[in-house]
């Protein structure tokens, strides 16, 4: 059985150590084959640094490497070229800082090609100076690879003026790239976020973005062939329709995905299912986003944008639902083709997002430190029909809320509060949900789906007691599941401003 590659994003130790390696080759030698200049955003944690580091060795022409890929009786190994490789880590918080750590980068790039730039305090200069001679040296053109080339924006992404200084700094250096195109062979740039060309690729706008290009869907992340085959000795008495349910679902319009880091640590660790990938990322600054524009969390079961917003983002309007997708917090469902162009349906990729993303809202959104205990009677009790128990915890959720939530949102955002809250609740549950689902009589303001159940829920705020009831019934949203052989409960929610809390809750099954 060979071992798990557990946070080695070396190719060669993969490939001289006896670890899996999902091979990506083919991607490789089409990529390189009909592009000079090429990127990719993925959200993180996704392989985009082993990618970029196949490519580095290939390029290096170490043919024993691939032995066995698809790539190996394709390549000319006999062409062997320089390369250069840019991956940012370290202490990003300053212009300074920054650049240093780009002084540090191309020491190394100098040490490794055996080269000397001849102004090594300034970064710009350093670039500048290893493409002319690494191409001079070696009689070839420079290959340039990026790694992780946002970084010392998203490092700072809160500090604006920061993150501006920081990427004016990035615009300049990346623009070498583009000055020095005689002697560069091929560039390969990785990051979370797209920018707008109007922003740091303002001097690179010859990059071809394979981001959302289907031929390139499966460039980064585990296929369920992949598991099914390269870790099939793994998966032998695993509930693996469980195992999709929890991890799989990104989809960059090919076959659905696996964070390789979730599969990685869900084997590990024995087989627990548990919010591998979330935990390393605090999702904070979307969280003030959220808190900020008091954004109407339901939206995220039912949300579509056009082709032209989800490629990209500025500094300076930032986009809420394109971070979350760049960022791997939702992900694409389907295309939807419309008179201005293409659209895409966005979703939530699976069940670890889910109820990680809303844990993590409930905690410090709405300040809510319930003991999982209670969510798990509240799972339970949606299962068994039990709307007393449901009732009851609803009640205590908002209780729990500090007065000072309530206090930054206007009159008329208080029904989108309340609703963002149960929604929240309900999704950290697990459950599947719709928000703002629609029926020939109108829109459901939810619909929850518990196996043999359906409850279709009504909120209302500072209205007539038994009006959210009353509206279900005479709208009959219920009919859109009468043929789906399942039990019905219609639920009205209403809640009062003045107490901050359910005052009536009432339901009914069909």
């Amino acid at each position: 059985m060979k071992k798990l590659p557990i946070g080695i994003q070396t190719f060669s130790k993969i490939r001289e150590e006896g670890y899996i390696y999902v091979d990506k080759t083919q991607e490789a030698f089409d990529l390189v084959n009909n592009f000079t200049y090429v990127f990719l955003s993925r959200p993180r944690r996704f392989g985009k640094s082993l990618f970029l580091d196949t490519l580095k060795e290939l390029f290096e022409g170490n043919k024993k490497l691939f032995e066995g890929l698809y790539i190996y009786d394709k390549w000319n190994w006999d062409e062997k070229y320089p390369v250069i490789k840019i991956s940012w880590a370290g202490d990003l918080q300053t212009l300074e800082s920054v650049k240093q750590v780009a002084i540090d980068i191309f020491k190394l790039n100098q040490e490794n090609l055996g080269i000397s730039c001849d102004n090594t305090t300034d970064p710009g200069s350093c670039f500048r100076d290893l493409i002319h001679k690494a191409y001079k040296k070696y009689g070839k053109k420079v290959i340039i690879l990026i790694d992780e080339y946002d970084k010392p924006i998203l490092d700072v992404i809160e500090n604006v003026e920061q993150a501006k200084i920081n990427r004016e700094f990035l615009r300049g250096l990346y623009s070498i790239i583009k000055d020095n195109d005689a002697y560069i062979r091929f560039a390969f740039l990785t990051g979370v976020s797209k920018f707008s060309k109007a922003s740091i690729f303002s001097g690179l706008n010859m990059l071809t973005d394979i981001s959302l290009n289907p031929k390139y869907g499966n460039i980064c992340g585990y296929t369920q062939r992949d598991i099914e085959t390269s870790f099939k000795d793994y998966f032998v008495d695993v509930d693996m329709d469980k195992v999709k349910r929890w991890y799989n679902g990104y989809n960059f319009l090919k076959d659905n995905l696996y964070n390789p880091f979730d599969i990685l640590q869900f084997i590990s660790n024995e087989f627990l299912f548990r919010n591998y990938w979330f935990e390393t990322g605090t999702p904070s600054f979307l969280i003030k986003l959220i808190k900020e524009r008091n954004y109407f969390l339901p939206n995220l079961t039912n949300l579509t944008l056009d082709d032209k917003i989800l490629s990209s983002f500025d500094i300076e309007n930032i986009d809420l639902e394109v971070i979350l997708f760049q960022s791997g917090y939702i992900t694409i469902e389907k295309v939807i083709q419309n008179p201005r162009g293409i659209g895409y349906k966005l979703k939530i990729p699976n069940l670890e997002v889910q109820i990680s993303l809303n844990d993590y809202i409930l905690r410090y959104l709405f300040n809510y430190r319930e003991a999982n205990d209670i969510q798990n009677q509240s799972y339970d009790a949606f299962y068994n029909g039990d709307l007393d128990v449901i009732r009851d915890n609803l009640k205590t959720l908002f209780s729990s809320i500090p007065y000072t939530n309530y206090t930054n949102n206007e009159l008329k955002l208080y029904e989108g509060f309340y609703a963002s809250v149960i929604y929240a609740y309900l999704m950290s549950l697990g459950l599947d949900l719709i928000s703002e689902d629609v029926t020939n009589k109108g829109r459901i303001d939810l619909t929850v789906f518990v196996s043999d159940k359906i409850y279709v829920i009504e909120f209302k705020v500072d209205g007539k007691t038994g009006e959210a009831l009353e509206q279900i019934k005479e709208k009959r949203y219920y009919e859109k599941y009468l043929n789906d052989d399942k039990e019905i409960y219609l639920v009205g929610i209403e809640l009062s401003s003045e107490e901050k809390n359910i005052v009536n809750f009432e339901w009914k099954r069909v």
